[in-house]
């Protein structure tokens, strides 16, 4: 079996990444693509204004979490010169994660058993803030989940390879004042392999870098039970 086929057959029931006491029935999907014509109703470079269209967005469908991104292609980067190009096929503007929207302080799950890799505060505007990443074997498997856009805090205490147990509180959401300058959300990122990165690892890409990062990174909702 693949990795891809391992996730995909694990119980999904028991795959968690946010506080348990939130059950999977309060999340809903969002589109966040460049084809949304919302997203053209508000300033999207404002981390302010977004926590208001996604607050809004949760309220109107009686929801907790919003949630979606993998492999989208969106034009929220384009704020940001961490991303940019001066051609289109080198700007970085697909998603390679998934992303949840809620509230800042929101607790976060370790996805499986494992040991911290790495984590790092990547403080470049719009970039991940405050990351952790996991490392884990599954039959033989090794593999990485990353969770970015936390609290400072989430990386006081933490050590390079300290056991962590599948549901553990690994950290807690930051808000837009240190996770990259975003409305409050995790980008959890199932990676294959890190290519050597510490604490850090693409989590958008080019059109012209999409087949490999399509390859090296998996679809969390598989695990999740969002599909």
């Amino acid at each position: 079996m693949t990795l891809n086929q391992i996730l995909d057959s694990l119980n999904q029931s028991k795959v968690f990444v946010l506080d348990t006491s939130i059950s999977t029935k309060d999340y809903i999907a969002i589109d966040l693509s460049k084809q949304n014509k919302d997203l053209q109703l508000f300033d999207v470079s404002s981390s302010k204004a977004w926590e208001i269209y996604i607050n809004n967005y949760l309220e109107n469908s009686d929801k907790k979490v919003a949630y979606g991104g993998y492999l989208e292609h969106r034009n929220l980067y384009e704020r940001s010169a961490y991303f940019s190009s001066q051609t289109e096929e080198n700007q970085r503007n697909i998603h390679l994660g998934l992303d949840l929207w809620c509230p800042a302080e929101t607790d976060i799950l370790a996805a499986f058993d494992g040991v911290v890799h790495s984590f790092k505060d990547n403080t470049n505007f719009g970039d991940y803030g405050p990351t952790i990443i996991l490392e884990h074997t599954l039959e033989n498997y090794k593999f990485y989940t990353l969770y970015g856009h936390l609290s400072r805090a989430s990386i006081d205490n933490i050590k390079v390879g300290q056991n962590v147990k599948q549901g553990d509180v690994i950290a807690q959401l930051g808000d837009a004042n240190v996770n990259g300058d975003y409305a409050p959300h995790l980008h959890f990122q199932i990676i294959k392999d890190l290519q050597g990165k510490i604490g850090d690892y693409s989590g958008v890409c080019s059109v012209k870098d999409l087949e490999f990062y399509a390859q090296n990174t998996i679809d969390p909702k598989l695990i999740l039970g969002l599909v």
